[in-house]
């Protein structure tokens, strides 16, 4: 029996992309899943194949920047398994454009769902997880740890998040709550899509790129979902793919301007 067996799984964005994978892999590891999406027919066709599969899963529609509808998703997971034990707050969106090209209205529609709706998914979730010793998995960015350019309000959201996290990690830990906060690169795709500039043709090209051009390998979906699982049974405070990103870390803490010429010269 694994760790996992017949644990309930919450992820949101789960429908499609690195959150379906991250819901695979803990319906491969005997979890049953809830996954939560925007698009109803995406949701009911990821839910039905996992349960061609043989996973025990619920697909719900939710728009979890409203209120109503983080209340219906939580509410239909508890009703069908009566239980709740990792939160995976996956749901989430970068953009493109120069920082001061930015507009506060910009600012404020991306900080919607990639801080704030992560936030009411939180509250919903964690009185339900505490007594289980329960997992809460953020997904950031490496640009939750350090900037980068062309990116416009994504970097500011994605430093809230991990600012988030140490804060449930600080008031919550000692209470049982386990905090994974996950700081990749840019994810490997099965198509080469690349991101639209229209409008934005100052931009270069290398802009388009995952990662706005980061010099650094794409990352395999399925094996950062692998890491995802091992990390929450570790109970590891962060993840961060790749490693030695770590290092620019430290270094842009302790020296700004090196940390700021290494992000130029690998972006």
């Amino acid at each position: 029996m694994t760790y996992w067996k017949d644990k309930v799984v919450l992820v949101t964005g789960g429908s499609s992309g690195l959150g379906r994978v991250i819901a695979e892999a803990f319906g491969a590891a005997g979890a049953r899943v809830v996954i939560a999406g925007l698009e109803p027919d995406a949701v009911r066709q990821a839910a039905d194949e996992m349960r061609a599969d043989g996973r025990d899963v619920l697909g719900v529609h939710a728009d979890i920047t409203r209120d109503e509808d983080v209340d219906n998703l939580f509410r239909q997971a508890l009703d069908r398994f009566g239980r709740l034990d990792v939160l995976v707050n996956n749901a989430g969106r970068s953009m493109r454009g120069k920082v001061l090209d930015t507009t506060p209205e910009q600012f404020g529609d991306l900080m919607e769902l990639n801080l704030l709706a992560l936030v009411r998914c939180t509250r919903a979730a964690v009185p339900h997880l505490l007594g289980r010793r329960g997992h809460v998995v953020n997904i950031g960015s490496l640009a939750a740890k350090s900037a980068s350019r062309w990116v416009g309000a994504y970097p500011a959201t994605k430093h809230a998040v991990a600012a988030y996290s140490q804060q449930l990690r600080l008031e919550l830990g000692s209470e049982g709550l386990h905090v994974l906060l996950v700081c990749p690169g840019p994810i490997a795709r099965k198509d080469s899509r690349l991101y639209p500039l229209k409008g934005l043709e100052d931009l270069p090209d290398r802009a388009r790129h995952p990662g706005a051009g980061v010099k650094t390998r794409a990352i395999p979906s399925e094996k950062l979902a692998r890491l995802i699982l091992r990390a929450c049974q570790r109970r590891r405070p962060e993840l961060v793919v790749p490693g030695k990103a770590r290092l620019l870390f430290a270094i842009s803490q302790l020296w700004p301007r090196l940390g700021d010429w290494i992000v130029l010269r690998n972006t």
